[in-house]
């Protein structure tokens, strides 16, 4: 049976960035309470200290202890953080990084303690996160460490429009090498399962790109796609999966032929969220797939520029709420449909490949 509201766990992020700006204007919005309980896991002498920043009087956040005592009417918030912390608008600071770390733990400890549904986290630095308590790339890996799984996916998503990236973030040279049949088979299989039971889409379609230019061009640009994405397209698709590819980036965007599938692998950072924060226009959000619990964040960072001025739009973090949420949903009518085995079996009923595709890079018009 679903619960009636849902338990958001929400971590303050870079303290000195948009952080709290984007929450408190986001919990000024009525229906995030009718739609879930808000708990932020930070410090309220720093929520304080934004709010007067940015001359918010109409708001308060309801202080408590434990995430078991959250008001199901109120904007809650927990003190994570020791009163000597000190706010510097716009600046990097090691103390604003030891600040974004200690919530963050506190937070995924009671999602694994079940006392939140879901997590949402504001923006951190990922240059003074960095510590011995914390060396990770960003949320996506420490995430996948902390839940011990095999693998994730950096998913983007902004209405119909889902992206994620095959490599995640790492330098755009060290990308081929880290390019497997496994492990792009992998990234393959974890959108086709958060697209069934997190989306609820029955039947999803991935559309996979290229990593060089016109698809390698037969070799002539690069091996990559002979040697990788091409068998890798094709174990996927034995395996029952609808998975097509690999198309060229440029092309494959600018025909418009992302709005034919449920799906896009990418296969580095920029070559999928650069056409994807250009189409999502600031309202898009990034889940984490692959992981046992939901995870959600805004699409942009901490804008440091824009700290304490007012001007930062809280449309991304609302966004990644809500999306939250439907995923929480989701999942449950999933467990539902799952537990009576005479419905299971609709849940892996496929489809052939669909008459019209978007056409290899081969046959599209020639871009430079």
């Amino acid at each position: 049976m679903n619960k009636e509201q849902i338990i958001v766990g929400i971590t303050h992020g870079d303290i000195n960035g948009i952080g709290y700006e984007v929450i408190i204007k986001t919990l000024m919005d009525n229906r995030i309470m009718e739609k879930c309980t808000p708990v932020v896991y930070g410090s309220p002498k720093v929520a304080a200290y934004h709010r007067k920043a940015l001359n918010i009087s109409n708001f308060s956040f309801n202080n408590i202890r434990d995430a078991t005592d959250a008001n199901q009417k109120r904007a809650n918030i927990i003190n994570c953080l020791d009163d000597n912390i000190r706010v510097e608008l716009g600046k990097s600071t090691s103390m604003a990084g030891e600040g974004a770390v200690i919530p963050l733990e506190e937070a995924v400890k009671d999602l694994l303690d079940n006392k939140i549904d879901v997590l949402v986290t504001a923006p951190v630095n990922k240059y003074n996160i960095q510590s011995e308590k914390f060396n990770f790339p960003g949320h996506t890996e420490y995430l996948k460490h902390r839940f011990d799984v095999d693998d994730v996916l950096m998913l983007m998503v902004a209405e119909n429009l889902r992206v994620g990236v095959a490599t995640g973030h790492m330098p755009l040279r060290k990308v081929p090498d880290s390019m497997s049949k496994e492990s792009i088979i992998k990234k393959i299989k974890i959108m086709d399962s958060s697209l069934m039971i997190d989306f609820a889409i029955r039947k999803p379609r991935i559309a996979v790109l290229s990593l060089n230019p016109h698809s390698g061009d037969t070799g002539l640009l690069g091996n990559e796609e002979n040697d990788i994405l091409i068998p890798a397209i094709e174990q996927a698709s034995e395996e029952g999966i609808l998975v097509f590819g690999p198309y060229s980036s440029d092309g494959f965007f600018g025909s418009g032929a992302y709005n034919t599938f449920d799906g896009i692998l990418a296969m580095y950072h920029d070559q999928g969220l650069t056409p994807f924060k250009a189409l999502a226009r600031g309202e898009g959000v990034n889940f984490t797939a692959g992981l046992p619990v939901i995870r959600t964040s805004p699409s942009h960072g901490t804008a440091y520029e824009l700290a304490g001025k007012g001007k930062a739009s809280e449309d991304s973090f609302r966004k990644a709420i809500f999306l939250a949420c439907d995923i929480y949903r989701n999942r449950e009518i999933y467990r539902e449909i799952t537990s009576n085995p005479l419905r299971h079996h609709d849940l892996d009923t496929r489809t052939e490949i669909p008459d019209e595709l978007p056409p290899e890079e081969g046959n599209t018009i020639d871009t430079l």
